[in-house]
């Protein structure tokens, strides 16, 4: 029983500890944060991916600012380009997983609208093309990422890099960076 008590109590600090280093990137988390906002005060899209765990933090983020986080608010245009399976089948399939984020951005992406991609690696390589086909469209690009920010770092208008190498803490931090991210635009909203 102690054994177990100690481990649920160290997992618990090192994720606090974790969640709590975002506070040194608190100016970039707000120039992340008015990023969106000024991109969905003009009626821009948002898109988000990413794989697995990080897919789910993906799909949270935009049927959020469709829906709404806590206060009632118009909805916002947001599409997670791993929610469609249809179209992530087809375009693995014909094209390769690697493609299967930038295939839609290039489908569905303008000037001016957003691309939030999350890897807990920076090296997912579907996320990695998301971002510079993004660049390429004129898009601003967003990357929710660990490990040091791979190679996905480099294509990011805004970069939130969570100081950690175990997955499982950054994906809770990256959590908490869209709940920031949610109430932040809701705000914004629901004061006009």
């Amino acid at each position: 029983m102690a054994t177990e008590e100690s481990f649920v109590r160290n997992r618990i600090d090192r994720s606090a500890r974790v969640i709590a280093s975002l506070e040194s990137n608190a100016g970039a988390i707000a120039r992340m944060i008015d990023a969106i906002k000024e991109s969905l005060s003009h009626g821009r899209l948002l898109v988000s991916c990413g794989n697995g765990g990080s897919a789910a933090e993906a799909m949270h983020l935009t049927e959020e600012l469709i829906g709404r986080y806590r206060l009632d608010r118009p909805a916002l245009p947001a599409i997670c380009l791993n929610a469609d399976p249809t179209a992530l089948t087809c375009i693995a399939n014909d094209f390769g997983f690697e493609q299967v984020f930038s295939r839609q951005v290039e489908a569905l992406v303008h000037r001016g609208d957003v691309v939030v991609g999350f890897s807990t690696s920076g090296a997912s390589e579907n996320v990695r093309r998301a971002f510079a086909k993004g660049r390429e469209k004129g898009a601003v690009c967003i990357g929710l990422l660990g490990k040091g920010g791979g190679a996905c770092a480099a294509l990011c208008d805004h970069a939130i890099i969570v100081d950690c190498d175990e997955t499982e803490h950054i994906q809770e931090a990256h959590q908490v960076l869209v709940h920031l991210v949610l109430e932040a635009i809701e705000a914004a909203y629901t004061l006009k």
